[in-house]
């Protein structure tokens, strides 16, 4: 029964979450730069049709540098415009746990944020026509964006529940999501190779989204890197519901 009522109040606030990104031209936006920025570094910058292969690490290895910038500008307004419209207070008064109201609005964001990748199924067709792709190793790497997506998202998250400024939260969402980045980046790990001991070599590069998706673009779903996504996620979701019982009860 408990159960029951938890999973309803999550579904409710994900539809409210969910109806009010298609209910503006949010989405739609988004998705079309999303979409375009694809297409563009894929086809453009990486030379899909000259490479000659068919398979689609051309266009992976642009989704964390793409996501930097596009998953904070959808993860900011879930927080900071309930602070600037005075709604949250409203919305924390309704007869639902903080828990479930944070739950929700990460996983409607998350399920819009699918949609987008799914929309890019097209480039899947392209390589079946242009030669014999390993489908299996093209799932895993669906997979691990749409997993990286959300380690972004619930960062994200967690710093529009910071501010009531979009822009703020846009800004320190990027800085964070851009460490997690570098944290793995071949330059970085060079420069710590020349001084620093193998050990924080290896932890650091433990820390970066980009070990982990490559790891799984490969085609190898690894235990510890699944855990390693989900363990971001639940850390900033966790920060996310301290901050905002912090503020709730200052």
């Amino acid at each position: 029964m408990r159960t029951t009522k938890v999973l309803n109040n999550i579904k409710a606030v994900f539809k409210r979450e969910l109806t009010g990104y298609f209910g503006s031209a949010v989405a739609y936006v988004f998705i079309v730069i999303f979409l375009l920025l694809i297409g563009f570094f894929t086809f453009n910058i990486s030379n899909f049709f000259e490479v000659g292969q068919a398979d689609l690490r051309a266009f992976f290895q642009w989704h964390p540098w793409i996501f930097l910038f596009l998953v904070p500008a959808v993860a900011m307004r879930l927080w900071a415009e309930e602070r600037r419209l005075g709604t949250i207070e409203l919305l924390l008064t309704l007869p639902v746990t903080l828990g479930e109201v944070i739950l929700g609005k990460f996983l409607a964001a998350w399920f819009f944020l699918g949609i987008s990748l799914l929309l890019t199924f097209p480039m899947v067709l392209t390589v079946i026509y242009l030669g014999s792709p390993d489908l299996g190793a093209i799932f895993c790497a669906y997979l691990g964006s749409f997993l990286m997506a959300g380690a972004f998202l619930s960062v994200g998250i967690m710093t529009s529940s910071l501010t009531r400024s979009q822009v703020v939260s846009f800004i320190v969402a990027v800085v964070i999501c851009l460490f997690f980045i570098l944290a793995g980046f071949s330059p970085v790990i060079d420069v710590l190779s020349g001084w620093a001991p193998r050990w924080l070599i290896g932890l650091v590069s433990q820390l970066s989204f980009l070990t982990h998706f490559a790891s799984i673009e490969k085609g190898v779903l690894d235990f510890r890197d699944l855990l390693y996504f989900f363990s971001v996620i639940f850390f900033m979701l966790f920060a996310n519901a301290v901050v905002l019982e912090n503020r709730r009860t200052a």
